[in-house]
């Protein structure tokens, strides 16, 4: 964690339980409750499991954070499979939801611009070339049905960065196998998910199935880029021409045909370009000043 001076080994059981201290639940899903914790002096994040019937997603999720630790993921200071608990850097400005209200704040009323909301946005498409390229093999992310459930994934970091905290639903992929995912158990519905996502047979009057639902593989992560930029970007003066200089990638990323759309990689090479063409141009606007 940044604020250690020495890297330790991860925590095991007898050390969780005797020197990570709960403060207060701060979050619950179906999977995981979270507790603010302390671990000699440090704030720590400690997540238990919610239910038995998530075991499964809940060590999926942990052995997902154990191969993929590096810069685009939260780090890992614990683990306890047997007692079904892990600890984590915290985060005090939480979930990529909270970015409006954070920004709103008064001490962070300064970071509110172009160039931190588009580089978010960098860091989004980051975890996503990361995840589809990853030491674990081609990953999907699947807790990410709306746009809400896709925020939640990350984490704001103090210097406006994000890293993915979540990865309970991260199902591998690999076209050379005839390994593709299916999210869930359940019809998918709405605008968000991809249209291969969602159930081909409605027309023919046929009801879902789950047996008869067709897999799919990592582009449905690039369908969901552009609806997440527009929400990282919100209405900041700037905003609008990262949107112009994004619109033919954004295009791309929206093709029907999946085969058709861009790699995470294609988009994040775009969205570098964009921003270190925008920053160009405002440094040399403000020099011509």
């Amino acid at each position: 964690m940044a604020a250690m001076k020495n890297c330790s080994p991860w925590l095991q059981c007898p050390q969780i339980n005797a020197e990570v201290h709960k403060l207060k639940l701060i979050g619950q899903g179906a999977v995981k409750q979270v507790y603010l914790s302390e671990w000699r002096g440090q704030k720590v994040a400690l997540s238990k499991l919610s239910s038995p019937e998530y075991l499964e997603d809940f060590l999926h999720g942990l052995s997902m954070l154990e191969a993929l630790q590096g810069p685009q993921v939260v780090q890992l200071v614990g683990l306890c499979p047997e007692e079904h608990s892990l600890v984590t850097e915290y985060h005090p400005l939480g979930s990529l939801l909270n970015l409006e209200s954070v920004l709103a704040q008064d001490r962070h009323r300064q970071h509110d611009t172009w160039q931190v909301r588009l580089r978010l946005a960098v860091d989004y498409v980051s975890v996503l070339h990361y995840l589809h390229n990853s030491p674990a093999g081609h990953r999907v992310m699947c807790d990410s049905n709306s746009l809400e459930k896709t925020l939640s994934q990350f984490l704001l970091t103090s210097d406006f960065h994000l890293v993915v905290n979540d990865l309970d639903a991260l199902p591998e992929v690999d076209a050379s196998r005839g390994l593709l995912a299916k999210c869930g158990h359940r019809e998918l519905i709405g605008d968000f998910v991809a249209p291969e996502q969602l159930w081909p047979f409605s027309d023919d009057g046929l009801l879902f199935s789950d047996e008869l639902m067709p897999g799919y593989d990592e582009r449905t992560d690039v369908w969901k880029i552009p609806d997440v930029m527009r929400y990282l970007m919100g209405r900041v003066p700037g905003g609008d021409v990262a949107h112009f200089h994004l619109f033919q990638i954004h295009e791309e990323c929206k093709r029907r045909d999946p085969q058709l759309r861009p790699s995470a990689l294609d988009v994040l090479r775009v969205y570098k370009s964009v921003y270190a063409n925008m920053v160009r141009d405002s440094t040399g606007s403000r020099d011509m000043l």
